[in-house]
């Protein structure tokens, strides 16, 4: 029983805890290409035993030994032979001329598509007659995508018990996503952008007292000095309706790309509801030409603040991609800047409190994007993988305790989070799978490392651990800066 400190009082903050990553494998801890190569090695050394002795062990050595080097040969946290598909990606974009892309400018893209790099050529834009929304289509993964700013107060800055409340109210936005069956994704995008001046300026021509006196002009050069050098921070919501989940209300509402809008317009509305009711403040749905000043503004940032003040530039999703990428092992390379991504692949162990992520979000002078990926699971299937989890960690017990493996503190603690997944489940809440990413961008390649060693700083003070996507940069930054619902 927890001592009376340890109980949370009313109005008091609720730490939480996040479930560790799985590293159950298949058997034993491995995972399925690491039992065909340990497979493979084992089968080798056997022919040879019984084959010809010690001859033909010594001469199959290179095989199984190189076998045993790929399964348990572990570099930077991952073994030898899960980095294959990674290297073998990586000679055919080389090889394929995959790395570089720039525009043709003489050669017009078809009306509707966005004019972005590698397989998002094949997105569509579609403007919704009712509500003004600009869509996007993924006509391959069967997606219709709407993006809806958000804005809110400061979190850190609200006392524990308000905190508390919102919390709780930002969960059942989540068990409503969940509810339905019919989101694929939902993605919270959280930006840095360089400020144009313009809020501050329209700030004191609204309120302020030019009377020519010297505070008054000292306060107006101020403003027009250090305006453009700020940031500010905007977050938006991308909701994606899977169009397979939904095929009979699309069939219902008309078919096409038509149906699809209209069963994504009651998404919209629930999700609407469903913010106001957690005290945030949705604007309107982003159309066609917002959707293209944010993409314009992630492949080239030096044009964030020139956008922003003249309203009506940037506005067609025809136009809003980049012009040239250059992509490599570790970063990727644009119009105006680099782009690193950073993967959080562990978040706290610990108990935390909400916010946790405070020294990431809040880190000033760098430019960065973070994107929380959240795929939520019908309760039937997140039933179904619960009951396959527990499953196969008991069986993994069994065996170890057949072959007198001792099982490690890990593996229990997965065992109890499965638990509590079924435990949270049966009590009506949501089953989300989390993915974070945070694309850092800056003008020259050394600030860029500088920049991702400050960010990857700030995630140690939040108790995150990150781990740069290598070999897959392109498609990374795509999923963590652009708010389209892609995953890596």
């Amino acid at each position: 029983m927890p001592k009376n400190h340890d109980v949370p009082r009313a109005g008091d903050l609720v730490p939480v805890k996040f479930s560790r990553l799985t590293r159950r494998g298949v058997l034993l801890g491995l995972s399925l290409s690491q039992l065909v190569a340990l497979g493979l090695g084992v089968g080798t050394l056997v022919w040879a035993f019984y084959a010809g002795g010690g001859i033909l062990i010594a001469f199959s050595a290179p095989v199984w030994l190189a076998a045993a080097a790929v399964v348990w040969i572990r570099i930077a946290g991952r073994a030898v032979v899960e980095w294959i598909p990674v290297v073998i990606w990586w000679i055919w974009k080389t090889t394929g001329g995959q790395l570089l892309y720039r525009r043709r400018v003489v050669k017009p893209r078809p009306a509707g598509t966005l004019a972005l790099p590698g397989d998002m050529a094949r997105l569509r834009e579609y403007d919704d007659p009712a509500t003004g929304a600009g869509m996007v289509h993924d006509p391959t993964a069967e997606t219709l995508t709407a993006i809806v700013a958000v804005s809110h107060p400061a979190f850190v800055l609200l006392d524990p018990g308000e905190q508390e409340r919102r919390v709780s109210s930002w969960s059942r936005v989540l068990a409503t996503v969940c509810r339905s069956g019919r989101i694929s994704m939902l993605q919270v995008l959280e930006r840095t952008l360089p400020d144009s001046g313009t809020g501050l300026a329209e700030w004191w021509a609204s309120h302020g007292n030019a009377d020519a006196s010297w505070a008054s002009t000292t306060y107006a050069e101020l403003i027009d000095r250090a305006g453009p050098a700020g940031e500010r921070h905007a977050t938006t919501l991308s909701l994606s309706l899977d169009m397979r989940a939904a095929s009979r209300q699309i069939r219902t509402a008309g078919g096409g790309i038509r149906g699809a809008a209209a069963v994504l317009r009651q998404e919209m509305s629930t999700l609407i509801a469903a913010l106001r009711s957690a005290d945030l403040s949705p604007s309107s749905w982003l159309t066609c030409g917002e959707i293209a000043v944010i993409l314009r503004s992630a492949y080239d940032p030096a044009v964030a603040a020139t956008l922003e003040r003249h309203g009506e530039l940037g506005q067609s999703l025809a136009t809003a991609g980049p012009v040239a990428v250059n992509e490599s092992w570790s970063r990727l390379r644009t119009d105006s800047a680099f782009h690193a991504v950073l993967w959080i692949s562990e978040w706290p162990r610990s108990m935390v409190y909400p916010g946790f992520l405070a020294p990431l979000l809040l880190s000033t002078g760098i430019q960065r994007s973070f994107s929380l990926l959240c795929t939520p699971m019908r309760s039937d299937q997140a039933a179904r993988d619960i009951r396959k989890k527990k499953t196969e960690y008991i069986s993994d017990a069994a065996q170890r305790q057949r072959i007198g493996q001792i099982e490690d503190a890990s593996q229990t603690a997965e065992f109890h989070d499965v638990l509590q997944q079924e435990a949270d489940l049966t009590a009506g809440h949501g089953v989300l799978r989390y993915t974070g990413l945070v694309s850092v961008s800056a003008r020259t390649a050394d600030d860029l490392d500088a920049a991702v060693a400050a960010i990857e700083q700030a995630a140690i003070q939040a108790s995150c651990e990150t781990r740069l996507l290598v070999g897959q940069q392109a498609q990374a930054f795509t999923a963590a800066a652009l708010p389209l619902c892609r995953v890596v």
